[in-house]
């Protein structure tokens, strides 16, 4: 599968993410964690529809940043479901930042 490919299907998983934790009711959401998220899923949608036109050789050089700062996001979402002792939401974020870095480690 193309980088591309799989950059998209990274976005449309944090997106579903998103939907589910911002769908949350107020005793179970994290408000800042879910901004977080949002904020990560921004980053991803943002080279969304771009991933394709970067060339093969240029890939590494301009996703690294992004998917490190994502992953960085996420981590940041995950560790405060963690320590509000939510870990079924701590081990989805977990689930979503390994399929980040298995792309960060592909490129």
């Amino acid at each position: 599968m193309k980088v591309a490919d799989r950059f998209r299907q990274l976005n449309q998983a944090a997106t579903l993410l998103v939907g589910q934790f911002a769908a949350q009711p107020d005793g179970m959401r994290i408000d800042r964690a879910v901004n977080l998220l949002k904020k990560g899923q921004a980053e991803l949608a943002e080279w969304n529809e771009q991933v394709g036109e970067i060339p093969q050789m240029r890939l590494e050089q301009r996703l690294s940043p992004v998917l490190l700062k994502v992953h960085e996001i996420f981590d940041r979402a995950r560790v405060l479901y963690e320590d509000a002792d939510k870990e079924d939401a701590g081990e989805s974020i977990w689930s979503l930042e390994q399929q980040v870095y298995r792309l960060l480690n592909d490129l």
